[in-house]
């Protein structure tokens, strides 16, 4: 059957209390002196009972064989016994002061559950390589090894001839070749403004010009799809703030792209 156990306020048990009285008058654990802690404990078992807390057997059992080891040291011929019955409860003490420690330092490292930490360890590496290769083996791993060292070498120049020698077009000289459209002919198709675009840097630049135009009133849109007609706008209606960027006299913005 499983024993029943009390849990009284400040201690758990007799050892507990016997330990608290040892440490509370800083006696030698290993040399107890059993007349001054039985009359201590048998004074914290009366307070308890003074309080009317229920007082567990094995404090009683534990009050009766602190009696039993006084009684026995009183006899000179049973002095071996005593020393044996001293050396029997020293012995739980320290196991139980132990054991109190322990509990403690898991308290520390308990993170919930059954889980427990604890610092990690320094280990030192060992770099020694004993394994064998074969010869190809070792060529195989030196030409994997030399590749990826090429790859991470910048690529050579001929790798760029395709981008930088493409067409650079400004997209100020398309919107001063839309405005030149309108002028000559007052109304054009949307579509008119693509057809002599050779590269895809001329349509983008064209497309660029005319949201520009838009952008500064210059120019109106009207209909929708292959319908649609570009014409210019009364000047009183022009923003005549140009910005930096599209000035003609300022060739900095222009139009590079992956195609042709």
């Amino acid at each position: 059957m499983e024993t029943i156990s009390y849990k009284l306020p400040d201690f758990e048990g007799p050892l507990d209390l016997l330990l608290f009285l040892v440490q509370k008058n800083k006696l030698n654990i290993y040399d107890i002196p059993i007349a001054q802690v039985l009359e201590q404990y048998l004074a914290a078992i009366q307070q308890m009972k003074d309080f009317n807390m229920d007082v567990a057997t094995e404090f009683l059992e534990m009050a009766a064989r602190l009696v039993h080891i006084k009684s026995v040291m009183l006899l000179p011929r049973y002095e071996e016994e005593t020393e044996e019955l001293k050396r029997e409860l020293t012995g739980q003490l320290i196991e139980y002061q132990l054991c109190q420690q322990m509990a403690r330092r898991l308290a520390l490292d308990y993170v919930g559950g059954d889980l427990f930490i604890r610092e990690a360890e320094e280990v030192e590496p060992d770099m020694t390589y004993r394994r064998t290769h074969k010869a190809e083996e070792m060529l195989d791993a030196f030409l994997s090894a030399a590749g990826r060292g090429k790859r991470r070498m910048p690529p050579p120049a001929q790798a760029f001839h395709g981008i930088v020698a493409r067409k650079i077009v400004p997209v100020s000289t398309k919107i001063a070749y839309v405005l030149r459209k309108l002028y000559t002919r007052g109304k054009v198709t949307y579509q008119s403004l693509f057809q002599k675009a050779e590269t895809k840097s001329d349509l983008v630049a064209t497309f660029l010009a005319l949201l520009e135009l838009i952008k500064s009133k210059r120019i109106s849109v009207e209909g929708e799809g292959e319908e649609q007609q570009i014409q210019m706008r009364p000047p009183e209606e022009w923003d005549t703030t140009v910005p930096e960027e599209f000035d003609e006299e300022n060739e900095s913005t222009e139009v590079l792209t992956d195609g042709n």
